[in-house]
């Protein structure tokens, strides 16, 4: 017995069918049977286009996402910064023969 993969229907596909069903020119079956989809979900994408559509006429739309994702990439910059800061400062240590506080288990290990 084969198992049969999920099909993956594009944002732009969902949004055609949506619109298909919003103007109702053909009846929900018939654009199920169509794009060989199920009739429920039609009916979900055309319920989420009619409650998500005036977000395409707001200006507003995403900008707090996309500071909340600038935000995420200062921070990780800046622990990359600090690890980048500390790796370079246990490496230097190590080589002058200083064990850190840090790496004494590691600096036992190598005797």
């Amino acid at each position: 017995m084969t198992k049969k993969t999920r099909r993956k229907i594009d944002a732009a596909l969902k949004a055609k069918i949506a619109l298909e069903a919003l103007r109702e020119e053909a009846t929900v079956a018939d654009l199920a049977q169509r794009y060989e989809v199920h009739s429920n979900q039609v009916y979900a994408w055309k319920k989420q286009l009619q409650e998500h559509a005036a977000r395409a006429f707001d200006a507003g739309v995403g900008k707090d996402d996309e500071a909340a994702r600038e935000r995420e990439i200062e921070k990780l910059h800046a622990k990359i910064g600090q690890l980048t800061v500390e790796r370079d400062l246990y490496e230097g240590l190590l080589v002058k023969g200083q064990p850190a506080s840090g790496v004494r288990h590691c600096w036992r290990a190598w005797m």
